[in-house]
C-alpha cells in the first residue's frame, strides 16, 4: 500500500502502527535489533531534498527489519540529463524493489509517481505538503509519553504556512481526539488564520508545545528579523513555557536553529522529548514499512 499522507490510514491501520511502533520501540532498545519481517525485500530510498533525521531513520529501519536497501543519488542521476521523474521513478520500479521511498520538493510529487509504478510509495515529505511519518512518530512519542492522545491540549508554533510537519501532526493530533492550536507569526500563519500575531496564547496551559524552524529557504521575502530578535519575539523560552500545563512537554521535529525558534537550555531540558522523538521515528518508520510492504493490518 502507498502511504502519501495521514488520511491514506484507515482507522484500524493507524491503531495498527501505533502499537508496532511502541513495541519496535522497546525491541529496539534491546541488543539484538534485528528482525526480519521484510527478509529478501527490497526497498529504495530516492531523497530529492537534503535529511538527516528521516533518510538515516528509513535506512536503519529498513535494514533493522531485514530489508535490502538502496540509496537513489538524485544528484548523480540522470535527472540532470532531462529524464522525467515518472521515467527515473519507472525505472526504478523495473529493478523489482518492493517499496519506494520519496522526499521530494514538490508537493504531490510522491502521489503522481505512486500512480505509475507497481512498488509501495512512502511520502517522506513533498515539499510543504505532507509529512506522514513525522506526524505518526509524533502522535506515537505522545502517546508513549502520556499513554494517551485524546484530550490533550497541543500547541504546534512558528512557520506553520510552509510546514509540511504541521500539516501531517495536525491532522492525526485531531483525528486522535487532540485540541490544536495552530500559532506563530502572522506572516507565517496558514491564508484566511485568524489567529494572534505570537504563541503566549497557545503555549499557556498546553499539554505539549512542539515548535517549528524558519523555513527561510521556501519565504518569498526575509523576515527582517535581527539576531535573537525572533526568539524574543516568537521563540519558546523558559518564560513562555513556565505557562504552560504542569507536566508540559517540549518537541520540536527538526532540524533545530537553538536560540531562533527554541531555547537550547529547554530543548535539553528534563521536559523535552525531542531526542524520543528522533528515537520513535525509527521505530515508527518500521512499523510503517511493514504495513506498506506486507500490509498486516489487512488481514491479508
Amino acid at each position: 500500500m502507498d502511504l502519501l499522507r495521514p488520511s491514506d490510514l484507515s482507522d484500524e491501520q493507524l491503531d495498527h502502527l501505533l502499537r508496532e511502533a511502541e513495541h519496535w520501540f522497546e525491541h529496539n532498545r534491546g541488543t539484538d535489533k534485528r528482525a526480519d519481517r521484510l527478509g529478501g525485500r527490497s526497498i529504495a530510498l530516492a531523497f530529492f531534498e537534503n535529511s538527516t533525521r528521516t533518510l538515516l531513520s528509513f535506512d536503519m529501519a529498513a535494514q533493522r527489519m531485514g530489508a535490502m536497501v538502496t540509496h537513489f543519488p538524485a544528484a548523480q542521476s540522470s535527472l540532470a540529463k532531462g529524464e522525467t521523474l515518472v521515467d527515473t521513478a519507472l525505472t526504478i520500479d523495473a529493478m523489482q524493489v518492493d517499496a519506494l521511498v520519496m522526499r521530494h520538493p514538490e508537493p504531490g510529487a510522491p502521489e503522481t509517481v505512486a500512480a505509475a509504478i507497481r512498488a509501495a510509495v512512502v511520502n517522506a515529505g513533498d515539499g510543504t505538503g505532507e509529512h506522514p511519518t513525522q506526524g505518526l512518530l509524533d502522535v506515537a512519542t505522545i502517546n508513549h509519553h502520556f499513554g494517551r492522545v485524546e484530550g490533550l491540549k497541543v500547541a504546534i508554533c512558528g512557520d506553520i504556512r510552509h510546514s509540511r510537519v504541521a500539516s501531517s501532526t495536525h491532522a492525526l493530533l485531531e483525528r486522535l481526539g487532540a485540541a490544536v492550536t495552530l500559532a506563530g507569526p502572522a506572516a507565517l500563519l496558514p491564508e484566511g488564520h485568524d489567529g494572534p500575531d505570537g504563541i503566549d496564547a497557545a503555549v499557556a496551559g498546553a499539554d505539549v508545545v512542539m515548535m517549528l524552524r524558519i523555513q527561510r529557504e521556501r519565504l518569498a521575502a526575509d523576515l527582517g528579523d535581527a539576531p535573537g530578535e525572533y526568539l524574543a519575539r516568537y521563540g519558546l523560552t523558559r518564560e513562555r513555557f513556565a505557562t504552560a500545563a504542569p507536566g508540559a512537554v517540549v518537541m520540536h521535529p527538526g532540524p533545530m536553529n537553538r536560540e531562533v525558534e527554541i531555547s537550547g537550555a529547554l530543548a535539553d531540558s528534563e521536559h523535552s522529548l525531542i531526542s524520543t522523538q528522533v528515537e520513535m521515528g525509527v521505530a515508527m518508520r518500521m512499523a510503517v514499512l511493514d504495513l506498506a510492504i506486507n500490509d498486516p493490518a489487512s488481514g491479508d
